[in-house]
């Protein structure tokens, strides 16, 4: 413990801290979405997060969002592990052969009114693995997108800000 311990006083802080107000930017935006989401629902808004076979990029963002940096449950927010149960399907990544019938079904198990947000640059477009023969492209190839939230992966802020305009259509 105490090695651990003198190598963290030797090497400082090593993270960086966020520039240009993006903090406050994102305050102001979590709390807006979180207005809109009492408007909306009257209750919290339960988020069903799918990886259709991305190379996790984008999921590395979606789970800084739940660190007590971000802390997105302060303002009505929560993750789901059913789709049963679920508002709104957050789907990152191409859609690989293997995940299409997956993927229709968590959709289909949704329950009405449900939302789809594609995330990231290849749930949006396909990304690189568009043409592959063990993919079959961007999300709304296999289920209706109300969202797209484009970004190699996209911020913190990015993915709040996508879930907003869903919830506020």
């Amino acid at each position: 413990m105490f090695p651990l311990f003198s190598q963290i006083l030797r090497g400082g802080i090593l993270t960086e801290p966020l520039t240009g107000g993006a903090d406050e930017t994102f305050r102001v935006t979590a709390r807006r979405l979180s207005d809109e989401i009492v408007k909306r629902l009257g209750r919290s808004l339960a988020i069903r997060e799918i990886d259709a076979g991305s190379c996790n990029g984008c999921e590395l963002e979606i789970h800084a969002l739940g660190t007590p940096y971000y802390n997105i449950e302060a303002f009505g927010i929560k993750f789901t592990a059913s789709p049963r149960h679920a508002d709104l399907l957050l789907v990152t990544g191409p859609v690989a052969k293997n995940m299409e019938i997956a993927l229709r079904r968590a959709y289909d198990a949704t329950p009405e009114p449900k939302l789809v947000v594609a995330t990231g640059d290849c749930g949006c477009t396909g990304g690189i693995f568009a043409e592959s023969y063990a993919c079959c492209g961007r999300v709304s190839n296999i289920i209706p997108v109300d969202v797209e939230i484009p970004g190699c992966p996209p911020t913190p802020l990015q993915l709040i800000q996508g879930i907003l305009a869903a919830v506020a259509r």
